[in-house]
């Protein structure tokens, strides 16, 4: 069968790398994918903001099946347009892809079916900010409404911090309209868990757990950025910890969205903290997240093509998926500078024999390639990935790939996963 996926990142490229492995697919393409992807699916062109431009392609192309990976895809209603011409599509339609695209949404949503989060206000002028601040202690989360690239949330330390972030997000100047409107929010304390489920519209089937790395900085420090880094390990949560969090979160979700009139289909990626007072709800992502995709599917020992589909057909179990008991560890190389201003264009050396070091996928994710040769092209180049018997072996593996890959201003954290091998 012919299978197009959308987007031209890391997780893309991860998408793409699992979906081939399918015996089933024949024709395999991406758009509008990156170098990288090139050497697994034919790379075609698409402007992804705009849903006439992904109607063109699938229409000349006739795929049988639709993957999406990046948000903005989501929030522009593709899987509606899609499903309105009958072509089978993975993921959400617009209105249910509210639980990403506006955090104001979504912690509304989770008041409502009384799911755990941290305390908030929604203010849609510096007055109420202001007024709001006196029901928080410092610090205090202040989260862009909109989408923002993983940019968008912003921990400060006094409540005049938190009134100057809110005037800039506010007046769009920093994040344009992904902030003209913010949500206050409790700063939890506790370790955050990536935790991905499989919908249909009724039922769920979790994924692995994964924890992502988001500052940019060693010992998590510095600002935040799109996931520097991030592993996954049978350990990371124990069996009473998941059915906890698929009955008291990830089903409660989805029959809340389905009794508002916005079913979900596909993937809902809940960011979570584990705190003192048990797990809370920090956001919803309503695609694979990016980097977690790259090690949660690299765990992966069945075929995602079928899962995919079981979501689309409503039919999802637990029994679509198939888990390896390795550990999977992925480390981001980005540009220097990023999350702010970098520079592209910079010769990479060393991939080939990156991806020889046993156990080790190098997914690229701002690539280009020129004549032979492979060259950034973003702020997150490279999610070099490794999988092992033990954490400590991926770790390892994953860190002697990157020493062996080089470019000009190359930047990564040293200490992905650290902690957990420490614990």
């Amino acid at each position: 069968m012919k299978v197009l996926v959308l987007g031209g990142g890391g997780r893309e490229h991860a998408l793409v790398w699992k979906l081939r492995k399918s015996a089933r697919i024949s024709q395999l393409y991406c758009a509008p994918g990156n170098a990288g992807i090139a050497e697994d699916a034919e790379c075609l062109p698409a402007d992804l903001k705009s849903v006439d431009s992904m109607v063109a392609l699938a229409t000349r192309l006739q795929p049988e099946l639709t993957v999406i990976g990046p948000e903005l895809p989501l929030t522009l209603g593709v899987v509606d347009e899609f499903t309105r011409r009958g072509w089978p599509i993975f993921g959400p339609t617009q209105v249910a892809a509210r639980l990403e695209s506006s955090k104001s949404f979504a912690k509304a949503f989770l008041q409502r079916h009384h799911i755990p989060t941290a305390p908030f206000a929604i203010c849609d002028s510096i007055e109420q900010v202001r007024n709001a601040l006196g029901h928080f202690h410092i610090p205090v989360v202040v989260k862009a409404d909109g989408l923002a690239a993983g940019k968008g949330v912003v921990i400060a330390n006094s409540k005049e911090e938190a009134v100057g972030l809110a005037a800039q997000m506010l007046s769009g100047k920093l994040l344009g309209e992904a902030g003209t409107r913010v949500v206050l929010e409790e700063c939890l304390k506790g370790d955050e868990l990536s935790f991905l489920v499989f919908s249909d519209g009724e039922r769920v089937a979790p994924l692995v757990a994964a924890q992502d790395h988001k500052r940019v900085g060693d010992g998590d420090s510095g600002p935040n950025t799109g996931g520097m880094g991030a592993y996954s390990t049978t350990d990371l949560i124990d069996v009473q910890l998941r059915d906890w969090l698929v009955h008291h979160i990830a089903r409660p979700v989805i029959a809340g969205m389905k009794a508002e009139g916005a079913e979900f289909k596909g993937v809902l990626y809940c960011g979570l903290m584990i705190t003192a007072r048990g797990p809370m709800v920090l956001e919803f992502n309503c695609r694979f997240g990016d980097p977690e995709t790259q090690p949660i599917l690299t765990r992966l020992d069945s075929d995602l093509l079928d899962a995919m589909e079981a979501s689309i057909e409503g039919r999802v179990s637990e029994g679509d998926f198939k888990w390896t008991t390795d550990a999977a560890v992925c480390v981001v190389m980005s540009s220097g500078g990023y999350p702010g201003t970098y520079e592209v264009g910079k010769p990479i050396t060393g991939l080939e024999e990156a991806d020889k070091v046993e156990g080790v996928k190098v997914f690229h994710a701002g690539t280009s390639r020129r004549e032979g040769v492979f060259y950034t092209a973003g702020g997150r180049v490279l999610g070099v990935t490794a999988r092992a018997g033990s954490l400590g072996m991926a770790i390892e593996r994953a860190y002697q790939a990157c020493a062996l890959i080089g470019f000009d201003g190359a930047h990564y954290r040293k200490d992905i996963a650290a902690k957990a091998l420490k614990k």
